[in-house]
This record gives structure tokens, C-alpha cells and sequence, in this order.
């Protein structure tokens, strides 16, 4: 039998998402219930790497009972990195040890993930560490593709954001150019254009995966789908865009660009780059090589989403996710990271969900082969392959653009050349009508 501490630590790393406070609520009192002090530790990793113990309290039942139903987080957060040096992992490990934490609690994305995982090993099993996966962008490799925590409430203020853009756009005869958070993946940005019904969206894995995503390319989306926009009488328009497909881009692509910000070695700062401005700018130019003008407007949506309060969806998953590290923690587990699959929990070792190529968590992206992305297609306004063989509708395009059907085709006939091939639901897999008993 063990004799020594009995503490459980809690930190949170990374950038915030909604429901945070639920799962530092709910492992706190659990921890607590199974005997255990806690210790709320401020900053993530911060000042824990830095040997400042000043910046930890006791977290107590009647501290954490109610906070479960607010956004931001009641330790604070930071994105600060002990795996920078083998001599900050040390320090953190022994700041930890000197609390007299034994067991830890890290909630965060990929990156504290990995920082919660060579801690663990750093501490040669002074530490148990467990870790409960965040983010907003829901591109976290989960098992039974389970979302991330978080991202149910950023999607749905992100619809309620869209929606009210989409009735100014109507109202004002405009279009908006809205691009969603989401680092790699466009789930963000998909499952926000998607439900609240927006013209059409943008995410990188609608693209090859190997190779970069020409600016053109989705310049030439963009312009196109107002081009049909107008065609049908209609001026205005939302198109979501996903901020990843910038990180898809070669840098040739954008250092020529207006607004765009260097280093100080004169290369271009991809994580500064306004896309949106960007994106504007270059379409309405597209445009204007057709005489065609258009008002759009450029809007970045996620700081917004990122410290709301969480919709009961995320507040009871959440509170879930904090029970169910803080009692593995108590049993005895260590090196893993949480997760609920269809409603049970399971324990993810770090080594099998961690991608060997990048030493981090692996990314999940869009299954663009999938039916909920492919009814998603089917309802945006871009341009398709049947509209190339619709001639009548190939002459409005081009009526619009004051050019000839086959110029139409030569600019933007490339754009559906990699178009997914329609879900198709055959007869074999529809239900068979059941048959009455005779008499019946």
C-alpha cells in the first residue's frame, strides 16, 4: 500500500473551448469523493516549467459545483511547451512532485497531449497522467469518430452567427466571405455552412491530398458561385471557407499578395495572413476581368466561439469526460487519454493514437467520401460537372460573365474535374416491406 502524496493536479493547455469548467468541476469532485486533495494549477504548463509553485490553489466541491455552466476556463490557460528542453520536462516534473501531485490532469489538443504524454515518461512513474482531449476544431483522431468537447457549442453559435449573416446578405444584396477556424481539418467550418444552410463551403480535403491547393483554384470556386449566384437573379451569398486550406498553400501563392505579413527573414507568416482580405480582394478582381462587381464583405469567426457557455450537449459530455479521468486515475491508470464511444468510456494509450511520423496526436479530417459530406455538396450552390452538360444553363453563366459558352468552359471547367462522384443507394440496401401473416 501506498504511502505517499495523494494529490490530483489539473491544468489546461492549448487555446479554450466550451466546456472547459465542466470537466475541472466534474474530476475535481470525483477526486475528492474517491479521498483525494486537488490542485488547480494556473496556466498550464507555464509556471510549472518555470519551478513557480505561486500559481496553484486548492480546488475544493463547493469551489467547482456551479462552474460547469460557464465558458472560458477557471484555470486560465496557455499554450506554454515543456517539451522545448530536456531541462524544462525536468522542472516541470519536479515542480509537479514538489506539490505533491502524483497524479495529473491535463485537458487540452494535440499539442498538450503530447506534453502530457513525455511528462508521464519523463516522471519514470512518479506521475500518473491522464488526459482529456479539447479542441474546437474536432480534428482530434477519436475513437468511433467521437467529437472533440467543444465543438458541438462552437458550431451551433457559429450557425446562429451565419444565419444572422446570411439574412444581411439578402437584405443587402452582398456576399460574405466567412472563414471558420480549423487548423487542418474543416469540420468547423463544413459543420457550421452545412447546418445553417450557407451558400457554399470551402474545406482542404475537398482537394488532392498530395500537393498544395492553388490560390486560384479557390479564388476561382469563389468567383464562379457568385457567377451562378447571379445567374439564377441572386446577388448575395455566404461561402464558408476553412482557415486550413491557407496552410495547404505554397507560399509563391501569397508573398505577392497586399497585406500579407513577413519574418524577419522576409518569408511570408501563414498564421498571420488575413484570408478573408485576401480572398476578397483576388476575386473581385477575378471579376472585374468580366466586367462583373461584386460587394463582399471578409469575416473570421472563432475567437467568438471559442469561451461561450456550453450547451448542455457539451456541458454533460464534458462532465463525463473530468469524471471519467479523475476515477481512471484512481484505479490506477496512467498514459492515456479519455474518451466516450456511443456512451462508455475508454482508455487510449498515448503510444496508439500518437501519429509516429509527427510524434503528435493523429488528425482526423473530413471524409469527403462520406454521405453526410456528400448531402452536403448536393446542397451548395457551386459549380458541378451537370452543368456542363446543361447548355442552357452553361449560356447564363456565360451571358453573366459577357463571354462565349466555350471561354466559360476554358476558365472554369477545371474546377469540377475533381468533383466526388454522387452517392449512389442501391435497391439491395433499401428495407424490404415486410410481408402480413396470412389472414391479415
Amino acid at each position: 500500500m501506498s504511502h505517499g502524496p495523494k494529490k490530483v493536479g489539473i491544468l489546461v493547455g492549448g487555446g479554450p473551448a466550451p466546456g472547459i469548467n465542466a470537466v475541472i468541476g466534474a474530476a475535481t469532485i470525483r477526486a475528492v469523493l474517491s479521498g483525494y486533495d486537488v490542485v488547480g494549477i494556473q496556466d498550464g504548463f507555464q509556471w510549472l516549467m518555470k519551478g513557480d509553485l505561486e500559481h496553484a490553489r486548492p480546488l475544493s466541491i463547493d469551489d467547482v459545483s456551479r462552474i460547469h455552466f460557464r465558458g472560458g476556463s477557471y484555470l486560465g490557460i496557455s499554450r506554454a511547451n515543456p517539451t522545448k528542453s530536456q531541462d524544462l520536462l525536468e522542472e516541470t516534473v519536479l515542480s509537479l512532485l514538489r506539490l505533491e501531485v502524483d497524479k495529473l490532469i491535463t485537458i487540452g489538443g494535440d499539442d498538450t497531449a503530447f506534453s502530457a504524454s513525455q511528462v508521464a515518461l519523463q516522471s519514470k512513474g512518479r506521475l500518473r497522467v491522464v488526459h482529456v482531449p479539447k479542441t474546437i476544431d474536432n480534428d482530434l483522431d477519436l475513437p468511433g469518430q467521437a467529437d472533440t468537447f467543444g465543438f458541438q457549442t462552437a458550431r451551433h453559435i457559429g450557425v446562429e452567427l451565419v444565419e444572422n449573416l446570411m439574412v444581411d446578405a439578402k437584405t443587402t444584396h452582398r456576399w460574405y466571405f466567412v472563414v471558420a477556424m480549423g487548423r487542418k481539418a474543416g469540420h468547423l467550418a463544413l459543420g457550421i455552412g452545412k447546418a445553417a444552410g450557407a451558400t457554399l463551403t470551402l474545406i482542404p480535403e475537398e482537394f488532392p491530398r498530395e500537393g498544395h491547393v492553388p490560390l486560384r483554384t479557390v479564388v476561382d470556386l469563389l468567383a464562379a458561385a457568385i457567377v451562378k449566384r447571379l445567374a439564377a437573379g441572386r446577388a448575395d451569398g455566404v461561402a464558408m471557407i476553412a482557415e486550413g486550406l491557407v496552410e495547404r498553400m505554397e507560399e509563391h501563392d501569397l508573398e505577392g499578395l497586399a497585406g500579407v505579413e513577413r519574418d524577419a527573414h522576409g518569408h511570408v507568416r501563414i498564421a498571420e495572413i488575413a484570408f478573408a482580405d485576401i480572398l476578397k480582394a483576388e476575386v473581385q478582381k477575378r471579376l472585374k476581368q468580366f466586367g462583373v462587381k461584386a460587394t463582399i464583405i471578409p469575416k473570421n469567426i472563432g475567437y467568438e466561439l471559442r469561451c461561450a457557455d456550453p450547451i448542455p450537449y457539451d456541458m454533460e459530455y464534458a462532465r463525463d469526460l473530468g469524471y471519467c479521468a479523475a476515477k481512471y486515475l484512481a484505479e490506477g491508470g496512467t498514459g492515456a487519454l479519455v474518451a466516450m464511444v456511443q456512451g462508455s468510456f475508454k482508455a487510449v494509450p498515448f503510444d496508439t493514437i500518437m501519429d509516429p511520423k509527427t510524434g503528435r496526436m493523429r488528425v482526423r479530417m473530413v471524409d469527403i467520401a462520406s454521405d453526410r459530406y456528400m448531402i452536403a455538396r448536393r446542397y451548395m450552390l457551386r459549380l458541378r460537372k451537370d452543368d456542363f452538360d446543361d447548355s442552357s444553363q452553361l449560356a447564363r453563366f456565360a451571358s453573366v460573365l459577357d463571354i462565349s459558352i466555350e471561354d466559360f468552359q476554358k476558365e472554369f471547367g477545371y474546377l469540377v474535374e475533381h468533383e466526388p462522384i454522387p452517392r449512389t443507394f442501391y435497391p439491395d440496401e433499401r428495407p424490404k416491406p415486410s410481408i402480413a401473416p396470412p389472414g391479415k
